[in-house]
């Protein structure tokens, strides 16, 4: 059977999620067909079902973008989170080193100096700004005098002070871009998964069939076979991280696809798999172009439970767990599933085959 699965790997170019794309192509299918009968209008005008999938395969790629984009800007900005904490307790001791080393000037200027320049010096070193100390730094060694060592520890925890700020400052500003992104990523998958869910509503039970026949996830499968089914369980070994990751995966099944999710709820693809191999102590990267960039390539030939396989132009991934069958998190509006490897659109959209 593996010799028969390998020989229809096929590789591929873009995909996207389905679940609000898939309304979009037929919307305009279904409405040219209601035109078409409202007029009088010839058949020839009406969309064949290739061509509405042809459609809902591009939308569903550019879903699948959007939603990578997502992720990968999520993961950004908890880096960046991450990195905001670091640079404010960095902020907080540079402060205190400033702080003593400004006292400390302050006493040597207030007992050297009893004329204007004190004002001026204490107003300086009590202005709490480092840049502006620096941009003063003649007037801060003039009234140090022979205490150089003072003014000269002065300035340079002015100067780190002022380093520290400006990182904070455009971690800050980098956190509020990505915050913009993400409000965007959002906005446009709300949209499309609108516009799809009233496509979707439009159709017939048997026009639905026609087109998820070739899209991702397009079975509805839980794991036996048929839709609706109770999700099988997991028999296998649990000795190597592999063999943990797919026993992860599976128990996963029925949960729904959520974009952006990495569980313990929903998921969406990249999440899945991700949350998978870190059940089994094993960080891989959170999206699947990195993902793609990042792990190791192996020939389909070799592929062995707990590899990723990478689908359309980078956009999808699903985790292959033996016998035949991968699991994936396909879409919105569906779940967890597992299905069979040659599923039209997985082995007409393959990209390759990833080990972590």
């Amino acid at each position: 059977m593996a010799k028969r699965l390998w020989a229809k790997h096929l590789a591929s170019t873009t995909q996207f999620r389905r679940g609000a794309v898939l309304v979009v192509a037929l919307a305009t299918a279904t409405g040219a067909a209601v035109y078409a009968g409202a007029t009088g209008a010839g058949a020839e005008s009406t969309p064949t079902i290739g061509q509405v999938q042809s459609q809902v395969n591009s939308l569903q790629a550019k879903m699948d973008k959007i939603d990578e984009q997502y992720d990968a800007a999520n993961q950004n900005y908890s880096s960046a989170q991450s990195r905001l904490a670091q640079v404010n307790k960095e902020a907080t001791s540079a402060q205190a080193r400033y702080d003593a080393a400004r006292d400390q000037l302050a006493q040597v200027a207030v007992s050297l100096y009893e004329n204007s320049s004190q004002t001026s010096i204490l107003g300086l070193l009590n202005a709490g700004d480092p840049t502006t100390v620096l941009s003063q730094a003649s007037l801060v060694i003039e009234v140090a005098g022979a205490h150089n060592e003072e003014a000269t520890q002065f300035l340079t925890t002015a100067q780190e002070l002022a380093s520290i700020r400006d990182q904070r400052q455009r971690t800050e500003q980098g956190m509020a871009e990505i915050r913009a992104q993400l409000t965007a990523q959002k906005t446009s998958l709300n949209k499309l998964l609108s516009t799809s869910q009233a496509t979707l509503d439009s159709l017939t039970a048997a026009q639905q069939e026609q087109v998820n026949a070739s899209t991702v996830g397009g079975t509805g499968q839980t794991g036996t076979g048929q839709p609706g089914s109770t999700p099988v369980a997991y028999t296998g070994p649990t000795t190597t991280q592999a063999d943990k990751a797919v026993a992860y995966a599976y128990a996963q099944i029925g949960k729904p696809y959520q974009w952006g999710a990495t569980g313990p709820n929903s998921f969406d693809c990249s999440g899945l798999v991700m949350a998978a191999w870190a059940s089994a102590g094993v960080d891989i990267p959170r999206d699947t172009y990195e993902q793609w960039a990042g792990l190791p390539h192996i020939p389909v030939s070799e592929m062995e439970p707990g590899d990723l396989i990478i689908y359309d132009g980078e956009g999808h991934v699903a985790m292959y767990v033996g016998d035949g069958y991968i699991i994936d998190a396909p879409h919105t509006g569906a779940d967890v599933e597992r299905i069979p490897y040659d599923t039209s659109w997985y082995v007409d959209n393959e990209d390759g085959v990833l080990q972590p």
